[in-house]
């Protein structure tokens, strides 16, 4: 069974995505406790790394951002052909995307990856990647994605959903219809409810 949903309905994923290898740098601690250092867009990606991620030959690939801006220049006849998508982590800066990319609307996907949901970070990205740099294609949220953020996310310009492995996408798929008339302007309506609506004096 599909845990992707696109569009409003349950579907079959046709891409694969690429995960970079494990680091063999020791991990960081503080206080004798090992954390994510995670939220000011340090870079935590190794040159080796980006040099051993291993790069399917044929199909459709979601790569990750260190990955495409690093060794882009293997991709260009696949870009061209719309067989090169971008993920993301939510700590990442995207503005390293638009220095490389410039024209996002030659990626037929962006990902967005919530490792562990712990704050909105994710909402800020779909907002900023459809006002403010009109990415137009998919853009997807996967990772730790729950069935009570489905609705924010398409609010906030997300178009599919990689539901959490041991979640159902069915039982999610209700959640995008949890509101009717949403009061604030969004992403998907900018438009607040009293302009929606003529209220009869």
């Amino acid at each position: 069974m599909s845990n992707l949903i696109i569009n409003n309905a349950v579907a079959n994923d046709e891409w694969t995505l690429v995960n970079l290898p494990a680091s063999q740098i020791a991990e960081r601690k503080q206080a004798g406790k090992v954390v994510l250092f995670k939220l000011t867009g340090e870079n935590t990606v190794t040159n080796e790394q980006i040099a051993g991620t291993v790069i399917p030959a044929t199909g459709k690939i979601i790569l990750p951002l260190s990955v495409f801006i690093t060794r882009k220049v293997e991709f260009q006849a696949r870009i061209a052909s719309n067989d090169i998508g971008v993920w993301i982590d939510t700590h990442e800066v995207l503005e390293c995307l638009i220095e490389n990319q410039a024209d996002l609307n030659v990626l037929p996907i962006i990902a967005v990856h919530v490792e562990r949901f712990a704050d909105g970070r994710i909402f800020s990205l779909g907002t900023l990647l459809r006002t403010r740099y009109a990415f137009k294609n998919e853009l997807r949220a996967f990772g730790d994605v729950l069935r009570d953020q489905l609705f924010f996310l398409k609010r906030s310009g997300f178009t599919s959903y990689l539901i959490r492995a041991d979640r159902s996408a069915e039982d999610a798929l209700a959640s995008l219809k949890d509101f009717t008339k949403p009061y604030q302007g969004a992403v998907d309506n900018p438009n607040p409810v009293f302009k929606r609506y003529n209220r009869a004096v």
